[in-house]
């Protein structure tokens, strides 16, 4: 496993502001430092909570794809 590749992956494709978010504080949270995790959603309100959520605590967005109207992010606990 390569230092970006995800340690699980949450799918909440499907969901709407603000579960895509909770989904993933939930998940990072206990995860040790270092540790990745990729989100799936297709709320295009994503773009924006999940980095504002990330900064705020003390997560990196190591990448955002997307593709066929789903987004990938990349997100690295801190």
């Amino acid at each position: 496993m390569t230092q970006d590749q995800p340690f699980l992956v949450i799918d909440a494709r499907g969901l709407n502001c603000p579960l895509p978010v909770l989904r993933l504080r939930k998940r990072l949270k206990g995860l040790g430092a270092g540790a990745v995790v990729e989100l799936l959603a297709t709320d295009r309100a994503a773009l924006r909570d999940v980095p504002a959520f990330c900064e705020a605590q003390g997560y990196i967005v190591v990448a955002v794809d997307e593709a066929d109207g789903v987004l990938k992010f990349r997100v690295r606990a801190g």
